[in-house]
């Protein structure tokens, strides 16, 4: 990921959103070179019950590697473990 001094990016926030938004790439920026924050492409499925930081990575591709792992657990075994902690609370 690209880092842009800030600025560089007080200067061209418009072309650099612009970017970020046609790319899907993020861009990083920070003073020194080092990374301080990042623009980062709003989830087109946001889901309002989860986090915003969820939201993120569930769009990113951050768990991406996840599909090539194998499943540890079936869904019946999820389902099962799940319901008897949901039932425990009531």
């Amino acid at each position: 990921m690209r880092t842009i001094s800030t600025t560089n990016a007080r200067k061209n926030i418009s072309r650099i959103v612009e970017a970020v938004k046609a790319t899907g790439r993020p861009v990083a920026i920070g003073r020194r070179n080092k990374p301080e924050v990042i623009v980062t492409p709003y989830p087109q499925k946001y889901n309002p019950k989860v986090s915003d930081i969820v939201n993120f990575a569930a769009t990113s591709g951050t768990f991406d590697f996840l599909w090539d792992e194998p499943d540890l657990y079936s869904d019946k075994d999820i389902k099962k473990w799940y319901g008897k902690r949901n039932s425990q609370k009531g």
